[in-house]
């Protein structure tokens, strides 16, 4: 089946559909958002010449935004239900549209650096997103689910979009010309979310928890920063382990107040539904391979095996057309994801996903030795993770009360990063050959690092299959007219 033949089998199945129009001007949302997170990485030496920084510095970028992605996504997912999806939506675009014109003209480092953890706010996107649709449709799965294909799609292809425009453009711009062009890709997306979004009636009331937003807020700022200093100083440091154990510590009192709180931020007998804490429990195993493996896949494939005697030896080119590669495949996994599910259901065709992934993987170990092999294997690896990127936020909605949609289905994107960052910690020290995390250590990995990173990707995945496949989903909750 061809990719056109994919994209207007999904197309056609939302024409029948009131929301057509909505979800168009949301895929515009999405294409904003792919940009954002593909256009920078061609250029992160160009901006570290620029802010006159060592390139090890720039590895701040990821961890400053996963930290400020965590804390800031429980709460604007629960203000969704409270005060509307669309509203919150709005708002974090808002937000990241500054922070966006902030990195294009931030004077110093450290301005620099504090734009680009709020820009973090657009995390929260593609949950409301999928808010949006399911309560406008209803709790239609089967639309919500095709909606969500063409999102994910638009997505990726904005990453592609956003890493060739950049690449193309380093030479002849100057870098505040060059990192304003995001800026302008969201503020389009204010304009696409203003005109073309209408607000759906809440169903849900109350006030927002602040006392358990602030304790959430210091469980998870604590475990994230230790695992971010667990990758500068090393597992030989006891300070990372501190505070990991000490944020771990700090989710016992945000546990028993919210358990015992009649409004409470984050639902935790919800999550812990029967059929939900699965598809969550997969989101955390699913950011393990999708956030914390692609930097391994870039220094294996940059490798040169005459002197390692392992890697591609590939040119920044070559590395560019695998990661595209990938990408492409996540979009087509994203769109068959919907018409998989049409015939075994959702949570059959995320196990389906799951297994993909755990394949792509798996398939490392043995087949790892040409650009041939790995891009089987990426792309394997992208069809489930295109299909999961689409498949869970709209499976915990199908699993929500109507009231609680915007925080299940942002909370797939918290355990997703806390997932990426546990991930990430733990493969900078199996990949640190010289015994520590220091990043202008010259030595090269050793390949057995590189094999304990894909054995953690495909395990983990294969346990996400297992919880899918094993607990079955709640009953189905009523739900709400469509409007």
């Amino acid at each position: 089946m061809s990719d056109s033949t994919v994209v207007s089998d999904a197309a056609r199945a939302l024409a029948r559909s009131p929301i057509t129009k909505v979800v168009g001007f949301l895929v515009c949302v999405e294409l904003a958002s792919g940009v954002l997170q593909g256009y920078y990485t061609p250029i992160f030496t160009d901006i570290a010449r620029h802010l006159s920084v060592k390139d090890a510095d720039v590895n701040w970028f990821e961890a400053a935004q996963l930290i400020v992605s965590a804390l800031v996504v429980p709460l604007l997912a629960r203000l969704g239900d409270l005060v509307g999806h669309r509203r919150v939506l709005l708002l974090s675009t808002v937000v990241t549209a500054l922070a966006s014109w902030g990195v294009a003209f931030a004077p110093s480092f450290g301005l620099f650096l504090v734009a680009w953890a709020i820009q973090g706010f657009y995390v929260v996107w593609l949950p409301m997103e999928v808010a949006i649709i399911h309560r406008r449709t209803g709790g239609a799965e089967r639309r919500v689910r095709g909606a969500a294909g063409l999102l994910v799609a638009g997505l990726e292809l904005g990453v592609i979009a956003g890493a060739l425009t950049s690449g193309a453009l380093a030479e002849s711009l100057g870098m505040t010309a060059l990192l304003a062009l995001p800026a302008v890709v969201v503020t389009l997306a204010l304009v696409a979310i203003w005109f073309g979004v209408e607000e759906s009636p809440t169903l849900a009331h109350g006030r927002v928890d602040w006392g358990g937003f602030g304790l959430v807020t210091l469980a998870l700022g604590l475990v994230m920063g230790g695992l971010v200093l667990l990758r500068v100083a090393g597992p030989g440091s006891p300070w990372p382990w501190v505070l990991v154990v000490a944020g771990g510590a700090a989710l016992v009192p945000f546990a028993r107040r919210e358990l015992s709180h009649p409004e409470p931020l984050v639902d935790l007998r919800i999550l812990g539904a029967r059929g939900q804490w699965p598809v969550q429990a997969t989101a955390f195993l699913f950011g393990v391979s999708v956030l914390g493996a692609q930097i391994p896949l870039s220094t294996f494939a940059r490798t040169d095996p005459a002197v390692t005697g392992y890697g591609l030896g590939a040119s920044a080119g070559r590395v560019s057309v695998i990661i595209g590669g990938y990408v492409l495949s996540l979009a087509v996994g994203a769109l068959l994801f919907h018409l998989l599910a049409q015939r075994t259901g959702t949570r059959a065709a995320m196990v389906v996903a799951a297994l993909l992934v755990a394949a792509g993987y798996l398939m490392f170990l043995p087949f790892h030795a040409s650009l041939a092999q790995t891009m089987t294997n990426m792309v394997v690896a992208g069809l489930g993770s295109g299909a999961l990127v689409a498949g869970l936020p709209a499976a915990a909605a199908a699993q929500a009360p109507p009231t609680h949609t915007g925080l299940t289905t942002g909370m797939t994107n918290t355990t997703k990063t806390i997932g990426g960052a546990f991930a990430s910690s733990v493969f900078a020290i199996a990949l640190a050959s010289t015994g520590t995390v220091d990043a202008e250590a010259t030595a090269h990995a050793s390949l057995s690092g590189y094999l304990v990173v894909w054995s953690i990707c495909g395990v983990t995945a294969l346990v996400a299959a297992v919880f899918l496949a094993v607990v079955q989903d709640a009953p189905r909750t009523t739900r709400p007219a469509a409007v």
